[in-house]
């Protein structure tokens, strides 16, 4: 695991000014002898950037035209910032300021803020969930930990989006947040946390970003003295930048246009923070006159991997789409990308495991191997089959499974259970070992159904449902198991995964594994409903799915790994379907030319829609209820009551064979949806909400059915 690029991938720099571009590409040459005026670089995924840039300081520093300490380079995580400032330390250019903004902007603040506020700055706050709790409490809004760290979440966005308190829940509503708790509970929330900062004397790191900015427009004296020291500016992953980023940096520049930036908006992946490829998009337009350099050289990747990166973003939609570039391998040609269907998820691990296995005897080392995926929770699967295949691992980004906190409890939980026996009442008339773990794990936040949206609540629901997996499957290999048995098999679990940290495979999310790169990669779990995941639902987060995807592709040097499992557990019924976006790509799938696949016609469908008009009278609508029937409550409905009573007999007994209550299956207001739509086909059930991508897959069909007309059969229902 290494960041990329490959810096020894060219050969060393000499000590003059003019061997600082030896080694540079013609392109990479232009970034780095372009030193007056704006200049934009979109540099795409393994083109070189960093040298680029950091070149680009050093020959302005050894030619004289820039001072080491009037430049000021940002970028946005501490590791990068390190990163840089060591190659410029190699290029002879010290004293260059390599910084985060955040970073940046704090040391102004403490430097400042005597003059411009008078006393000492005020503390920082060292756990911001401990206050957001404080601020809940105060509100009478009890949190959990994980609702806690989705809140503070909210916080965090809105202040770098420069919302107030009072706006929260509009912006929220337009920018299509999936909030953790009612918009006004954490709009009242996040009023009362900026109280008690201000009645403590303390800030938070958006309030660095904040002051600083209020600073810089009030104290013109103080802009000026930050602008007489710092006269040059570089930023880095300029496509991750925030609007309270962007405006600290306008100040910082004041009238000048000394600014060079460097970004691939197809590399945007972090929306939900706040960060908009938007700045970089339209840097032209506020710097007509700036000079424009595209970086495409891929060094890092072989032009299999790159050709189908680039075949990816040619079924992009939308601006980022628009301003894609095309990449062109510089490395010699390597093995084709391996697709690999596997009939269900423990398949799919033992598979890819037995793969890195092979590519480890073949001399490949295992810490330049990575194993990617969508969520946290797809984790436990991989840990697990690259332990029993004696493989050493690594988690990034992420806790290992067992380590969590919620799989923790649910492990103290089952234990008890265990012990109690027939005397827990949440045991009581329960025979069967998965339905005891879930009965169980109900008590620690499972539900048959996962939650809405993403964050920690999504995740901890993750990590149970993964327990909850593990009990099905251990029951179905080992009949008459006991509760008492299956937790003797997660200890011997946990053990067993106690593999060294150090050169393993590295398991990580696709988000975590922005800007590393690894010989072999190998991206899993590419279904749809993960990728993209089921919550995307407009056309822009479907295209940040794309990307994200795009992102993990690129990562990859030489060998390259994309499968996907047709059910969850071993026996179950196939109804998964590969991501859509390898549509065309994969083989034996259709042309990339052949049109959208049924999922994104639905998508765009609901994406169009724009906000959710009442059918009935035109009305706005704001309440879930009426969202899921598409209209006010007092509007009359054109609900066929026949379709609705069977569809209700339906839903009893799907419950009672599931021994679920019945608004588990669907709830009234679904049914009502439902029988009022009569959808015909299933994009048009897909687009009915409560009908999420797990629903979909397991009644659907018979819905469907039942909305034509036909009988069903008889008999037990496929419990798939």
């Amino acid at each position: 695991m290494t960041p990329a690029t490959h810096s020894s991938s060219f050969p060393p720099v000499a000590e003059s000014a003019d061997a600082v571009l030896l080694g540079l590409d013609p392109e990479q040459r232009e970034v780095a002898t372009q030193l007056s005026g704006p200049v934009c670089v979109l540099a795409g995924a393994g083109t070189g950037k960093t040298r680029a840039i950091t070149h680009r300081i050093a020959y302005g520093v050894r030619s004289g035209a820039f001072k080491p300490a009037s430049v000021l380079a940002v970028t946005f995580t501490n590791r990068a910032a390190g990163e840089m400032r060591g190659r410029l330390r190699g290029l002879g250019a010290e004293g260059v300021q390599a910084r985060t903004f955040h970073s940046a902007a704090l040391r102004q603040l403490q430097y400042f803020w005597p003059k411009a506020v008078g006393g000492d700055l005020p503390r920082l706050v060292e756990r911001k969930v401990q206050l957001v709790a404080e601020a809940g409490a105060r509100c009478r809004v009890r949190l959990d930990r994980n609702e806690l760290r989705d809140v503070t979440g909210e916080i965090e966005w809105a202040k770098v989006t420069q919302t107030v308190p009072a706006d929260y829940p509009a912006a929220a509503l337009k920018a299509r947040r999936e909030a953790p708790r009612d918009l006004a509970e954490i709009s009242q929330i996040y009023g009362t946390y900026e109280q008690l900062k201000r009645d403590r004397a303390m800030i938070d790191f958006e309030d660095v970003l904040l002051l600083t900015v209020g600073i810089l427009q009030d104290r013109q004296d103080i802009a000026e003295t930050i602008r007489g020291q710092y006269r040059h500016f570089v930023v880095d992953e300029y496509q991750d930048v925030s609007p309270l980023q962007q405006r600290l940096l306008e100040l910082w520049l004041g009238d000048r246009d000394s600014l060079c930036v460097v970004g691939d908006a197809s590399q945007t992946i972090y929306s939900f923070t706040g960060a908009t490829p938007d700045h970089l998009l339209d840097f032209r337009t506020r710097y007509p006159h700036a000079t424009l350099v595209k970086l495409i050289r891929d060094y890092r990747s072989t032009p299999q991997v790159v050709h189908l990166a680039n075949g990816l973003l040619r079924q992009a939609r939308g601006r980022a789409a628009d301003h894609r570039l095309e990449l062109v391998s510089q490395r010699e040609p390597g093995p084709e990308p391996a697709y690999a269907e596997y009939p269900d998820e423990p398949a799919e691990a033992e598979g890819v495991a037995r793969r890195i296995r092979d590519l480890i005897a073949a001399g490949v080392p295992a810490g330049e191997i990575a194993v990617l995926f969508r969520i946290n929770a797809q984790s436990e699967v991989y840990e697990q089959a690259l332990a029993d295949a004696g493989v050493p691992y690594q988690l990034r980004g992420a806790e290992r499974f067992f380590e969590r906190q919620e799989v923790q409890r649910a492990l103290v939980t089952l234990r008890g259970a265990a012990r109690s026996g027939s005397n827990d009442p949440l045991l009581a008339d329960v025979v069967e070992l998965p339905a005891q773990v879930r009965a169980v794990l109900s008590g620690q936040g499972w539900t048959p159904e996962p939650p809405a949206g993403s964050g920690a609540v999504r995740d901890q629901w993750e990590s149970l449902a993964a327990l909850v997996r593990l009990a099905e499957d251990f029951a179905a290999s080992h009949p008459g198991a006991t509760l008492a048995d299956l937790t003797d098999e997660l200890e011997e679990r946990r053990a067993a995964q106690h593999a060294p940290t150090v050169q393993g495979v590295t398991l990580a999310s696709l988000h975590a594994a922005k800007g590393l790169e690894w010989d072999a990669v190998f991206l899993v779990g590419l279904t749809d409903g993960m990728v993209p995941i089921t919550y995307a639902k407009t056309d822009e987060q479907i295209e940040e799915e794309r990307r994200l995807l795009y992102v993990g592709v690129t990562r990859a040097r030489l060998h390259l790994g994309l499968s996907w499992a047709l059910s969850r557990s071993p026996g179950g019924r196939a109804s998964r379907r590969p991501s859509r976006f390898l549509h065309g790509l994969r083989p034996g799938s259709a042309s990339a030319g052949a049109g959208p696949v049924a999922g994104d016609r639905a998508s765009r469908r609901r994406a169009r829609r724009g906000p959710a008009l009442c059918r009935v009278c035109g009305k706005t609508l704001t309440e879930a209820g009426e969202l899921k029937l598409m209209r006010c409550e007092d509007c009359p409905s054109d609900m066929d009551e026949g379709l609705y009573e069977r569809l209700r007999e339906w839903r009893s007994a799907q419950a009672a064979e599931q021994g679920l209550p019945a608004y588990c299956v669907f709830t009234d207001k679904t049914l009502i949806a439902i029988a009022e739509a009569a959808p015909a086909d299933a994009g048009e059930l897909a687009m009915i909400s409560g009908v999420g991508g797990r629903k979909l897959d397991r009644y659907g069909a018979e819905v469907l059915a039942i909305c034509a007309g036909q009988e069903l059969p008889t008999g037990p229902a496929d419990d798939a």
